[in-house]
């Protein structure tokens, strides 16, 4: 499970900082890539990257301001033209139906592949034997979701010499066991799958946040994640224009990272405002109040290994 970060600015693009996108890569896991937000130039990012558009599977919508969204559009036209032929489902606050309907009609778009838009409320709004995805309303003037993703527990590594030294042949049995189900073998004897696989992998969670003050929902969705990423607009010092622009500070970001029980935040959404030489700064600040702390920058790559 790998987090890259195609654009990490806020407001509107900067020579350093793209707008928000962020891929969550799952090639491992399902062979697929999930993305939360697209906003302009997206699939622009995607060029000096190796995310290939055709694995494209789910994409999230966090809210619809256009930092968000104004380059889904466009990224979806041209997967067609990249291999793309698999069903894609979007995901987004009421609105990115008739957004994207709109979009692709006026401009006489035809997509080579089946386009699912599902508009949420909060609450799991996808699950499968692999994972699950929660959300909840934030605090940004409009309806704003964080997504919570959990991926289930994986079962132990299989004993295979164990198995053998028990007289099962490698084959479909170990398949079985592999998969958790309880095997009779010919001779009456029952296999118990704990009996042969290692310690269950614990599932991993990540935590990204749409824009938002400082909430309860941000800390129930991150709890105890083994990454959250948090929106950082502004520095510590900016706690009212944060407030007055439903945004949060490096402190605030922190703050939910904590109470949450976190192990790791990363922070994005950084106003341009903030150049180079600053973005220490501000990492030194949310550090403060929770020393795990980084911060995001465009094509940045952050791998979550199995506990």
């Amino acid at each position: 499970m790998d987090i890259f970060f195609l654009g990490t600015g806020a407001g509107m693009p900067a020579k350093l900082r793209n707008v928000t996108s962020i891929a969550l890569k799952l090639l491992e896991e399902r062979g697929a890539i999930w993305l939360f937000d697209a906003g302009e130039a997206t699939q622009h990012q995607i060029l000096h990257t190796s995310i290939k558009p055709r694995r494209l599977e789910k994409i999230f919508i966090t809210h619809l301001h256009g930092d968000h969204i104004y380059g889904l559009p466009g990224l979806l036209s041209s997967r067609s033209f990249q291999g793309g032929d698999s069903e894609v489902t979007v995901y987004g606050p009421k609105g990115i139906k008739e957004f994207l309907q709109v979009s692709l009609s006026v401009s006489q778009t035809y997509l080579k592949y089946p386009l699912t838009i599902i508009e949420i409320d909060e609450g799991v709004i996808f699950e499968d034997k692999q994972f699950t995805v929660e959300a909840r309303l934030l605090d940004h003037g409009i309806p704003s979701y964080g997504y919570r993703v959990v991926e289930k527990d994986r079962p132990g590594t299989l004993l295979a010499d164990k198995l053998m030294a028990a007289g099962v042949k490698p084959g479909p049995i170990f398949r079985k066991i592999k998969n958790g189900e309880t095997v009779t073998l010919e001779d009456g004897r029952v296999i118990e799958p704990q009996d042969f696989l290692g310690p269950a992998q614990k599932g991993r969670v990540v935590t990204i946040l749409g824009d938002t003050r400082f909430c309860e929902n941000a800390i129930l969705l991150a709890q105890d994640a083994d990454l959250l990423i948090h929106e950082a607009t502004f520095s510590r010092d900016e706690e009212k224009l944060a407030f007055d622009y439903f945004h949060s500070t490096t402190h605030q970001a922190a703050e939910v990272a904590k109470q949450a029980k976190c192990k790791q935040l990363c922070l994005t959404h950084i106003s341009s405002r903030y150049d180079r030489n600053d973005w220490r700064e501000l990492v030194k600040q949310a550090k403060e109040v929770f020393v795990h702390t980084d911060i995001a920058e465009d094509f940045m790559e952050v791998t979550l290994p199995y506990k």
